[in-house]
């Protein structure tokens, strides 16, 4: 029953995972086309981009995932009538939860790794990734009357391509120090970018170039082909970013608590408090969510619709947004973290068992309930002796 249980929820859970994760992404995919879009990064930096936010973003999916897959797989065995038979047959609601509770547990070691120590890299990465981006100088990418600079060289055209590979009508201001400004312009440029990253080929076809020197006369040469090459971006210092750690975010679960009983000089006491309590209270729900799912999913005879699914998703949003509240409380007002985060932990985790027990017929169906007869008890016709003896 076990293996036919989690074999009917791994489909639901992957498309759940992937629709949540797409969902979540998506905002987050237009402000970096937006950013690439503006200075012209490569695609190798939107990858090391989006590889950063999938952590982020798998830690929000994995518990809402988890609780759609095992809301549809209950929800359609209770449709079709096997959870009757289940039950008809001795077995709990509580045994047909135990295998989703023992796999919630897997998931909440593995959003523990996520939130203790995999999130704070990839979010000083993403930052760090998206400072050197947004700060990358020169772009390739030219557009029709668009201004391109980088260091001493400003460089515009009057009709671009669509590929950004070939212009007309071209400028270029280029200035080596002080003292010496050259001015070019050609009718026609051609721009090679070469795959190991190194320095911008520019090939200009028929133009002019004006030499202006403080010291004598501007000079004038024509050409009709010459070469030159840009530097794509500008060279930032590895120092330019600051390092990671100097917010309690990006601390694993080891430097947090080594920040709270050592100190740290750019954070806060109190931060750290309600960092470490945030991500182990989240941590601690999540095997709770697979029996809020069992809970809510349970159809009645002759009901048209079950409300439980939105019940569900209203429930786990609140919790989530109590536990960052209270989080505020804890490193602003020095609240007690045992009040506003674990608080509503416990109650989370206590109205998840009552919900199920309610399902399962109330705490009376608990108490009354005994052990089922043994083979001796039957009669001869299939009934049980007391219930035959009973009609005669």
């Amino acid at each position: 029953m076990d293996r036919y249980l989690l074999r009917q929820v791994v489909p639901p859970f992957a498309i759940a995972l992937g629709v949540v994760m797409a969902a979540l992404l998506l905002e987050r995919l237009l402000v970096l086309f937006d950013l690439l879009a503006a200075n012209g990064s490569s695609m190798k930096t939107f990858v090391a981009l989006l590889s950063d936010l999938v952590p982020h973003y798998l830690g929000l999916a994995l518990p809402a995932a988890m609780c759609v897959s095992v809301f549809s797989v209950i929800r359609r065995m209770s449709a079709n009538h096997e959870i009757d038979a289940l039950t008809a047959g001795g077995v709990s609601i509580f045994r047909i939860c135990q295998p989703f509770v023992l796999t919630g547990a897997i998931f909440g070691l593995l959003a523990f790794s996520l939130y203790g120590f995999i999130q704070p890299y990839a979010r000083y990465d993403y930052r760090s990734a998206f400072y050197f981006a947004s700060h990358a100088g020169w772009t390739p990418h030219l557009q029709s009357k668009m201004f391109a600079e980088s260091d001493n060289i400003l460089l515009t055209a009057e009709t671009v391509d669509h590929a950004g590979s070939r212009m007309w009508n071209v400028f270029i201001r280029d200035q080596t120090d002080k003292a010496h400004v050259r001015l070019i312009s050609a009718q026609k440029g051609y721009i090679y970018i070469p795959a190991d990253g190194s320095k911008i080929r520019l090939d200009l076809v028929d133009g002019t170039i004006v030499t202006d020197s403080a010291d004598k006369s501007p000079s004038i040469t024509e050409f009709t082909r010459t070469t030159r090459l840009i530097s794509p971006e500008a060279k930032l210092d590895d120092e330019a970013y600051r390092r990671r750690g100097e917010t309690e975010r990006e601390l694993t679960v080891p430097e947090l608590y080594y920040g709270i009983r050592h100190g740290n000089p750019t954070i806060s006491h109190s931060y750290m408090i309600a960092e470490l309590h945030f991500r182990l209270a989240r941590t601690a729900a999540i095997p709770f969510i697979p029996i809020l799912a069992c809970a809510l999913a349970g159809v009645r005879k002759r009901q048209k619709g079950n409300p439980g699914l939105a019940i569900a998703a209203i429930t786990l949003v609140g919790f989530d947004h109590t536990l960052q509240m209270g989080m505020s409380f804890v490193a602003n007002m020095h609240t007690s973290p045992l009040l506003v985060i674990w608080l509503p932990t416990l109650a989370f985790a206590v109205i998840c068992i009552c919900m199920l027990i309610h399902q399962a017929g109330g705490i009376r169906i608990l108490l009354t309930r005994g052990p089922a007869l043994p083979p001796r008890e039957l009669s001869a016709d299939g009934l049980p002796r007391r219930i035959t003896e009973a009609g005669a």
